[in-house]
């Protein structure tokens, strides 16, 4: 008498697994495609860096399609292309090495979108030269080099989405 039960159970509970699996099947790969998609084209987007002279600091402001992503900023010794490892030529005493990611400089086709400089020469008080030092695997960087060590504070502003870097100097107005 237990083993029609059984039978029954596990017959029920077969049934149930298989209708769920089916019931889930089609929307499970439809979500997953769509937000494989969404995830593509949510990568924002860097299209220019720019640069300014104030009374009191110097600016950076790196330009995004999208939305702001994680940004770090970090004195290096020296400022380096990734990949290559190549040093850039900035002159130079102190290095801002700055990081964004997940970014990128170009589409999903691989055309370029970032229109701003890859290599500049500065004449501001602090800033001495802007680089774009890479855009590889999600994260696009770039190099800030000055002749004195720099000062700076960061912050973003939102429509149009930007990353802004302001470099202390004394006031020269």
């Amino acid at each position: 008498m237990n083993r029609p039960r059984r039978r029954q159970a596990t017959a029920l509970g077969l049934g149930a697994l298989l209708t769920a699996m089916l019931a889930f099947a089609a929307p499970a790969s439809a979500a997953a495609t769509t937000a494989a998609s969404t995830t593509a084209t949510q990568t924002p987007l860097v299209v220019n860096a720019r640069w300014g002279g104030h009374c009191t600091y110097d600016r950076v402001v790196i330009d995004l399609q999208g939305y702001v992503p994680a940004v770090t900023v970090t004195p290096v010794p020296s400022l380096v292309y990734d990949g290559s490892g190549k040093p850039v030529p900035l002159a130079g005493r102190y290095f801002l090495e700055i990081r964004l990611h997940p970014a990128a400089g170009h589409d999903d086709a691989g055309r370029n979108v970032y229109r701003g400089p890859k290599l500049l020469k500065i004449y501001l008080p602090k800033l001495k030269g802007l680089a774009l030092t890479g855009d590889y695997e999600g994260y696009v960087t770039f190099g800030a080099a000055f002749n004195t060590k720099p000062a700076y504070t960061t912050f973003t502003l939102h429509a149009p989405e930007r990353f802004v870097l302001d470099i202390a100097h004394p006031n020269v107005c």
